[in-house]
C-alpha cells in the first residue's frame, strides 16, 4: 500500500544514513564505484565471451561445411578412382585384342604368302609343261597327223586328222589342261572315248605324255573302225 511504501522509504533513508555515519561517505562512493566497475566489467567480459561462442558456433558450422566437403571430394576421389581402374582393365583388354589381332594378320599374311609361292610355283610350273609341249608340236604334227593349239585358260586342244580312211580331213579332237595338283586333266573329247579316264590316269602315273597321245590318236583309230 501507499503507508507501506512511504514506510519502505523511510527505512531505506535511515539505513544510508547510519550507513554513512558507520563508513563514511567517501568510502561509500568508492564501494559504489568499485561494484560499478566491476559490473562493466563483468558486462564487457560477458559480451567478449558471448561473442566468441557465436564466433565458435561459426567456426564449428565451419569445420561441418568442410567436413561434408571432404567427404564428398573423397567420395568423388573414389568413384574416379574406380572409373580410372575401369578405363586402365578396358585398355588392357583392348591392348590384348589388338596383339591377338595383329598376330592373326600375321599369320594370316604369311599363309597367303605360302599359298601365293604354291600356287605362282604351280602356275610355273604348269607353263614350262604348256612351253614343252608347245616345243613337241612338230614332232607330233609329223609323225602323229597332229596339229596343236593353244586356246582360252593356257588350255591346249590336240587336232588329229588322218585318222578315217573314208574322210582323212575328219577331225578327232581332245582339250589338256593342267589343273591345281599340276595333273593333266582331259577337260573335252570328240568324238567320246571310254577309255579316257583310264589314259588320263595313266600318263599322270607315268608322266609319259607321249606314249598318253599316241594311245588317244589309237583310240581314236579304233573307233573309226566301228
Amino acid at each position: 500500500t501507499e503507508d507501506e511504501i512511504i514506510l519502505f522509504e523511510r527505512e531505506m533513508k535511515e539505513f544510508w544514513t547510519k550507513l554513512k555515519s558507520i563508513y563514511g561517505t567517501e568510502q561509500i562512493n568508492q564501494t559504489l564505484a568499485l561494484r560499478d566497475s566491476c559490473k562493466e566489467s563483468i558486462k564487457a567480459l560477458s559480451e567478449k565471451w558471448s561473442k566468441k561462442l557465436k564466433e565458435g558456433d561459426l567456426m564449428i558450422d565451419k569445420i561441418k561445411e568442410y567436413s561434408n566437403e571432404i567427404l564428398q571430394q573423397s567420395q568423388h576421389i573414389s568413384e574416379n578412382q574406380e572409373h580410372l581402374t575401369e578405363i586402365k582393365s578396358n585398355l588392357n583388354q583392348e591392348e590384348e585384342q589388338k596383339k591377338d589381332l595383329t598376330n592373326s594378320i600375321q599369320e594370316l599374311k604369311e599363309e597367303l604368302m605360302k599359298k601365293k609361292e604354291i600356287i605362282s610355283s604351280k602356275n610355273k610350273a604348269a607353263k614350262e609343261r604348256v612351253e614343252r609341249l608347245c616345243k613337241s608340236k612338230v614332232l607330233f604334227e609329223e609323225r602323229l597327223g597332229l596339229e596343236i593349239r593353244r586356246i582360252h585358260n593356257e588350255q591346249l586342244q590336240f587336232i588329229f586328222r588322218h585318222i578315217d580312211h573314208k574322210d582323212p580331213d575328219k577331225p578327232y579332237v581332245f582339250t589338256l589342261s593342267i589343273n591345281e595338283q599340276g595333273d593333266y586333266e582331259v577337260t573335252s573329247c570328240t568324238p567320246p572315248l571310254d577309255c579316257i579316264a583310264e589314259l588320263q590316269l595313266k600318263v599322270r602315273e607315268t608322266n609319259n605324255f607321249s606314249a598318253f597321245v599316241a594311245n588317244i590318236r589309237k583310240a581314236f583309230t579304233a573307233l573309226s573302225y566301228k
